[in-house]
């Protein structure tokens, strides 16, 4: 837990309805999982619900989340709907996020991810843009289909803001704030969602989109595009973690090292604009890792992902540094509450 953390976003559309903001960071299908396994957490210890988030701040996996979250389904049936079985709930999770693309897109790859590597140096940008063999389509019909088309099609009520990667200026776009183009909320998501290699990047109003993970995987920093400073800042990176799973694979920490440089820098800017703010960054320790990698988009892992969550994250809540903060801005009760067991 991180105590207390340019307005690179512009002002958001939409007023500030409270004290706490969530960022929830990039991380591939458990990253959603592990997402979706911390905030049912939060609500079941403390009584605070999610959505009353005064700013939910999306990148990639996050984003989905996101849209869930502010759709009113968040919610376990989120991902298995009425699945009988995990076979059955990975078979549904297989079709509806990983829908054959038509791969093409060499010339703007060239353009828009290697050459411009080749000039400034390599780096994972390189990437960007390349052709994938799926699309974020099935995706964006399924966030559709849960939060309803007058969500889909517009965009929450409340700060809401979605990270993408504008392949032409390769910067962040915080979709849902002046400083980016106006897009529908399930089109915002998908083009954060566009993992490259993985997904067709997302084109909207002529330029292309990717994940929004490629320029930071959570983008915290963006919360100070609010007018007021929050009182609690609640950070779930999934791709930020400070222990390394048994056995793990050398880019599995390169990936973490990277997501934790850029998180400290963006609390950094925190801190400096807010410091009486209170900040709590949650991270999958080496028992949700050993589910959720080496491969984070398995939709075969996202259960078990899920599951090893809750039943690791109420140790994390009742860290006296960590619940001592909830308690105090989340009004929560003495002690943690603990998830329900479950055998499924």
């Amino acid at each position: 837990m991180e105590n207390r953390t340019d307005r690179p976003g512009g002002p958001y559309c939409g007023e500030t309805m409270g004290s706490v903001g969530l960022v929830l960071g990039g991380g591939g299908i458990t990253g959603a999982s592990y997402h979706l396994g911390c905030l049912l957490s939060l609500e079941m210890a403390t009584g605070w619900h999610p959505n009353d988030a005064a700013v939910v701040v999306g990148t990639s996996s996050g984003a989905f989340t996101t849209a869930m979250l502010r759709g009113g389904q968040l919610s376990i049936d989120t991902f298995i709907d009425d699945a009988g079985s995990r076979t059955e709930a990975n078979e549904r999770l297989r079709v509806r996020c990983y829908p054959r693309a038509r791969p093409g897109g060499v010339v703007r790859w060239l353009r828009r991810g290697v050459l411009p590597g080749l000039t400034s140096g390599p780096d994972l940008r390189m990437v960007a843009g390349s052709p994938a063999m799926y699309s974020t389509a099935g995706i964006m019909d399924w966030i559709e289909e849960r939060i309803g088309a007058d969500m889909a099609l517009g965009w929450p009520d409340r700060p809401t803001v979605i990270v993408g990667f504008d392949l032409a200026s390769r910067k962040r776009a915080a979709f849902g704030t002046d400083a980016a183009p106006e897009v529908p909320f399930k089109i915002a998501v998908g083009a954060s969602l566009a993992v490259p290699m993985v997904y067709e990047p997302v084109q909207i109003k002529g330029r292309w989109y990717s994940d929004g993970g490629m320029a930071s995987g959570t983008s915290a920093d963006l919360v100070l595009g609010l007018d007021q400073p929050l009182d609690l800042i609640i950070v779930s990176a999934p791709m930020a973690a400070f222990d390394a799973r048994p056995g793990a694979r050398f880019y599995e920490g390169a990936f973490d090292r990277v997501g934790r440089v850029a998180l400290d820098i963006e609390l950094a800017r925190i801190r400096d604009a807010w410091p009486e703010t209170d900040i709590v960054v949650l991270r999958p320790d080496d028992k949700i890792l050993e589910v959720s990698r080496p491969n984070p988009m398995s939709t075969r892992a996202a259960i078990p992902a899920f599951l090893r969550t809750l039943r690791t994250m109420r140790d994390q809540l009742s860290r006296p540094e960590v619940w001592e903060v909830l308690r105090h801005h989340l009004g929560a009760a003495p002690r943690p509450v603990a998830p329900a067991r479950t055998t499924w």
